[in-house]
């Protein structure tokens, strides 16, 4: 006779194959958000750098133009408030974020936007071959404020892997003279090196306090809600760059300033609206893959999209590729290799304890009678 699977056998297996279709679900959208990401941490240094190279001299229209782009996040939210409502409650509030929550998108917001200015300070004065590999010692600062902040583990592969990160950047300090561009001056260059240099330690601290925030958080962090964030953050970010533009004037300056474009006013206007579209999709996949995963992740994969900058740099701008950044490329890939190495190791080990946990408690409820004789007396109450 066919033995009938206890309540407790049949929970267990709906259990699984819910954190299954969870844990897909989670995959695809870190996918995604690394798509956005390297799109937007490849693109919009280069459209950055197009606008400067051919007229354009706006460093605060530069950094408004990196989270303008935020009422793009609308039409995801939109979607996200209407799914909620077919397949949930129908009472669902437009906004889900808290006080909470608010006050602390706000307040990295503003960070952000100083970010944004000291960043694009750097790309106007720098190559962009240069200011990526600068962004990429981002990294250490990542992974240091990660470990103060929200208690991230650190392994030897990790340690090394800031140790390179950190020497790359310092060997491109040792001959800033030799890569300055023509027509700028020594002083200006060491100032937009500096500039750059703050900028990566600053969006270092940013991406963890973000990951801070949603653990402090009392509510559950959803992907509607982690666009919610974001549409904060960008909004005070903008609104950061949007007072430093109303004093430096660029607002009256736009118009005059397209008219000088090199490429024709035009496309001054295709320069800016595509700015604003692709560092969107940066914001939007860096702090999706920390919801996706960590802080440290993204910063990773911020790291690991160097060589691809790098190449599209010289073959774009026709970047010259001195020996110095062939050695702070190396010093960096060599330090992403290390780090994933130690990630892999890491996760196999966690892997295993997690299945002979999982199997040690599985054996416990087939062989305990007590159990199973209780199991059936459950009674569940109808929706």
């Amino acid at each position: 006779m066919e033995q009938t699977p206890s309540p407790k056998q049949i929970s267990f297996k709906e259990m699984e194959e819910d954190e299954n279709r969870k844990t897909k679900q989670r995959r695809i959208l870190l996918i995604v958000n690394c798509i956005l990401l390297t799109i937007g941490n490849c693109g919009g240094p280069l459209i950055m750098r197009l606008y400067f190279l051919r007229g354009g001299k706006r460093v605060w229209l530069s950094s408004w133009l990196e989270t303008g782009g935020w009422p793009i996040i609308l039409v995801p939210l939109a979607a996200a408030y209407y799914q909620r409502r077919r397949s949930h409650n129908p009472s669902n509030k437009i906004i889900q974020m808290k006080p909470f929550l608010f006050i602390g998108s706000a307040v990295i917001g503003l960070l952000t936007g100083f970010d944004d200015y000291m960043y694009a300070y750097g790309v106007a004065r720098l190559p962009i071959s240069t200011s990526s590999l600068i962004i990429a010692s981002q990294l250490a600062f990542t992974a240091v404020f990660a470990y103060l902040l929200v208690k991230q583990k650190f392994t030897s592969y990790s340690v090394n892997s800031v140790v390179l990160l950190t020497t790359g950047a310092a060997v491109l300090a040792l001959h800033t003279s030799s890569d300055r561009p023509n027509g700028e001056s020594e002083k200006s260059y060491v100032i937009g090196f500096l500039m750059t240099v703050a900028a990566a330690v600053l969006y270092g601290l940013i991406l963890p306090l973000v990951e801070l925030m949603y653990k402090k958080s009392k509510q559950r962090i959803t992907y509607s809600l982690v666009l919610e964030i974001q549409l904060v953050m960008c909004f005070f970010a903008t609104a950061f760059c949007t007072v430093g533009m109303l004093i430096n004037r660029d607002f009256k300056a736009i118009s005059k300033e397209s008219k000088k474009f090199e490429l024709g006013e035009k496309t001054y206007y295709v320069v800016l609206v595509w700015s604003a579209i692709i560092w969107q999709g940066f914001f939007l996949g860096a702090i999706g893959i920390i919801f996706c995963s960590s802080s440290l992740l993204s910063g990773i994969v911020i790291a690991v999209l160097l060589p691809v900058t790098e190449i599209l740099a010289v073959i774009f701008y026709k970047e010259n590729f001195q020996a110095e950044k062939g050695v702070a490329l190396a010093l960096s890939l060599w330090g992403f290799v290390s780090y994933f190495y130690g990630e892999i190791k890491q996760t196999k080990k966690l892997k295993k304890e997690a299945e002979a946990q999982a199997q040690i408690l599985k054996n416990r409820s087939t062989t305990s009678p007590q159990l199973h004789l209780e199991m059936p007396h459950i009674h569940t109450p109808s929706a």
